[in-house]
């Protein structure tokens, strides 16, 4: 079973006057790149996060959002009273000292000077209670994103599943021209030789050399070494979660089979052969980078 990187996850559950919500999201990358941003009141958890999120993931570039959002009658205005009846206090002591004369909208001159209406203070200790709301939820988005990347990672097997069969098929589909050519050699070389006038040659030394062309454009040991490969390549999708990078090293010794196949490969039919086996481990290669 393969696990995608790719996934989101949403939850929220409400405490008191308070909507707690989490939202997380990943990509791919080649280790654990975490970003969180929680809410004021919960930043002395971030670290327990952090820990939580990391044994769940394990790879990725992760990001974490916690945040709360209040009843809007707890964020309403405050007017500040005892500051209003300081400045009305100073406004007559003006006129009276100064002659400075009154505002003719004393209380709409009054509400325009500073911290004269505020929003209520809100901010509280974080409780045991409301943290456990908090961390339930956060485990309910990454549970969430769990499964995502389950279902991605399925998606992706049957894909590489697939890609893995067309590439031993297109071997195998290799081999009536790679039998037809060993012919077309030897008739090539042959004729070569006897479009020359009064050349005397030796055929026991012919055959040998003939032997040992053919031979440098084998490629039986590039095919069992491909299957051999394909088939570790099936056996490591079966096992646990984990093995994205294995499958890429083992993608890698592929192509060298492939790309040798195609430097020995002089007929042009072999060579569309492996130009369209390049393209379906290409396609291997860009998603075997989303798994974890």
């Amino acid at each position: 079973m393969i696990l995608s990187m790719t996934g989101y996850g949403k939850a929220s559950d409400t405490y008191r006057d308070k909507k707690i919500t989490a939202e997380i999201k990943s990509l791919n990358s080649k280790a654990l790149d975490l970003s969180v941003r929680l809410a004021n009141s919960y930043r002395e958890k971030e670290m327990e996060l952090r820990s939580m999120i990391g044994d769940r993931l394990i790879r990725g570039k992760v990001e974490f959002n916690l945040c709360v959002e209040r009843d809007e009658t707890e964020q309403m205005a405050r007017i500040n009273i005892p500051l209003i009846h300081k400045y009305i206090e100073q406004f007559r002591a003006a006129n009276d000292i100064y002659g400075i004369p009154m505002p003719e909208r004393l209380t709409e001159t009054v509400l325009r000077m500073p911290d004269t209406v505020c929003r209520q203070d809100t901010t509280e200790e974080l409780t045991e209670e409301e943290w456990g709301v908090a961390r339930r939820v956060a485990e309910q988005a990454i549970e969430q994103l769990t499964e995502f990347r389950t279902q991605e990672g399925r998606a992706l097997e049957f894909k590489f599943r697939e890609k893995a069969d067309n590439i031993e098929s297109l071997m195998k589909s290799i081999e009536p021209f790679e039998k037809a050519r060993t012919e077309k050699i030897r008739q090539r070389l042959t004729d070569a030789l006897a479009s020359i006038p009064e050349v005397e040659y030796d055929r026991g030394r012919l055959e040998q050399e003939m032997i040992f062309y053919i031979e440098k454009l084998d490629i039986n040991e590039e095919k069992q070494r491909l299957f051999n490969h394909l088939n570790y390549f099936r056996e490591t999708l079966d096992a646990e979660y984990g093995q994205g990078k294995k499958l890429g090293f083992i993608a890698q010794e592929m192509g060298r089979e492939i790309n040798t196949t195609g430097s020995k490969s002089n007929q042009a039919e072999m060579q569309n052969i492996v130009v369209m086996m390049k393209d379906e481990l290409e396609q291997i290669k860009e998603q075997v980078l989303n798994v974890l």
